[in-house]
């Protein structure tokens, strides 16, 4: 009889639907912690690229939502990668209107 038309191994094995890894697993602390160093690394050196980096990494450490209790280093990492990113552009643009001109 052909029935299950050969999907009939579904029932055993069914696929998971979404994603696969864990949701709360350490590769959030992971990002949190490189969105830490980025921030802090970024008041040294390239901080338009770090700054923006450090938000991502600290947003996505706190699992993509704005709302409730987040973990400590993602919101340091989202809070100084904003101010690293503030303060470099703020640099950016004093450094092309303060007597670089041609005149």
């Amino acid at each position: 009889m052909m029935a299950g038309f050969g999907h009939s191994s579904t029932r055993r094995r069914p696929r998971s639907r979404g994603r696969n890894w864990s949701r709360s697993g350490p590769d959030r602390a992971t990002l949190g912690i490189v969105g830490v160093i980025c921030a802090v690394a970024g008041f040294f050196v390239l901080g338009i690229v770090l700054g923006p980096l450090a938000v991502i990494c600290g947003w996505l450490a706190m699992g993509r939502r704005w709302n409730g209790t987040q973990p400590v280093p993602a919101l340091i990492a989202v809070v100084l990668g904003a101010i690293d990113t503030v303060l470099a552009i703020i640099w950016i643009a004093g450094a092309a209107t303060l007597g670089n001109g041609m005149f």
